[in-house]
């Protein structure tokens, strides 16, 4: 695989992953609603305007999730991370929509989902769900995940192994060997949470395609329930026989030699590591970036996505 030759510079534990991070049917009362017009954001950037968008709504669990679809070739859903929007990702969603059909949403409380009562990884799995069983795609798709959107994609698949054709993991489900977060740990990722709400209230308008209603609370108890999730995911894993590519960081934390960084890096290699010996299928690339690489990286992850096959009989 192809890795860019400088590091991404690391910016101190608040800036690097900042935004890092039971299995519900889809709700009964859920529907979708198909309208014309665009949603505020940047999401036909990147040559993505050289075929029709459609934009529908998905209401379930008393939320209301914005859905785009647009592009060519396989069907491909991409869910996006926490503190993730898809008008944020709008250079890499251009990029593979050259190559696929793609879907994209925003999770409850992200840009322009409706707020919510709860916020948990269950809570987000629902989401996930109520898109994935309101589409009418011609095959099943390709389920990329960016940060808690991988772990949401890992969760899905376990339990509708037969509704995904594959897995395309970044930089999330990562069957961590110890707790990435510890009492340690602690005072640094509230104030983290608290600097990211902060910067968002500054540099978001509210109500935009961009904007993010969690709390810095609601970040930092999602943070340490993704912890949990990630102990106990290799269960889930095994439960997958589709092709799964993970694309992910060197740099998690930044490429600082001092501070905790060193240590959350080296957690961030082992678990992928401790994946590979259980499930040696898995196909992984290493970009030298940290977690923003669905920003820094569009490019490159694009192209790992289109290229395939995975390393599992047929690929994709």
């Amino acid at each position: 695989m192809t890795s860019r030759t400088n590091a991404i510079e690391g910016a101190g534990l608040r800036r690097t992953y900042g935004d890092h991070e039971l299995f519900p049917r889809a709700d009964q009362g859920s529907h979708q609603e198909t309208h014309a017009g665009r949603p505020t954001g940047d999401e036909d950037q990147s040559g993505s305007s050289d075929w029709p968008l459609q934009h529908f709504t998905v209401h379930h669990d008393g939320v209301t999730i914005p859905v785009s679809r647009g592009g060519q070739g396989r069907p491909l859903v991409l869910c996006p991370g926490l503190n993730s929007t898809q008008a944020d990702l709008h250079e890499l969603i251009g990029l593979l929509r050259r190559h696929h059909d793609v879907v994209t949403f925003d999770l409850r409380g992200h840009g322009l989902a409706s707020a919510a009562a709860r916020y948990s990884f269950e809570a987000f799995l629902g989401d996930l769900v109520a898109v994935l069983g309101a589409l009418d795609l011609p095959t099943e798709p390709v389920l990329v995940g960016y940060s808690l959107g991988a772990d949401l994609a890992v969760h899905y698949a376990a339990e509708c192994p037969d509704t995904v054709a594959g897995l395309v993991l970044i930089d999330g489900a990562n069957p961590l060997p110890e707790p990435f977060i510890t009492d340690a740990d602690m005072a640094d990722f509230r104030a983290m949470a608290d600097d990211l709400v902060s910067r968002q209230e500054t540099q978001r308008t509210k109500g935009t395609a961009h904007h993010v209603l969690l709390t810095a609370r609601n970040i930092h108890d999602l943070n340490l329930e993704v912890d949990a999730v990630r102990s106990a995911i290799l269960d889930r894993y095994r439960k997958i026989d589709h092709p799964i590519r993970m694309i992910m960081s060197k740099y998690l934390a930044g490429n600082s030699v001092a501070g905790r960084a060193p240590r959350h890096n080296q957690i961030w290699r082992a678990g992928i590591a401790r994946l590979i010996r259980e499930r040696p299928y898995v196909s992984t690339c290493w970009l030298d970036a940290d977690h923003r690489l669905v920003f820094t990286h569009a490019s490159e992850i694009a192209e790992i996505i289109r290229s395939g096959p995975l390393s599992r009989q047929t690929g994709f």
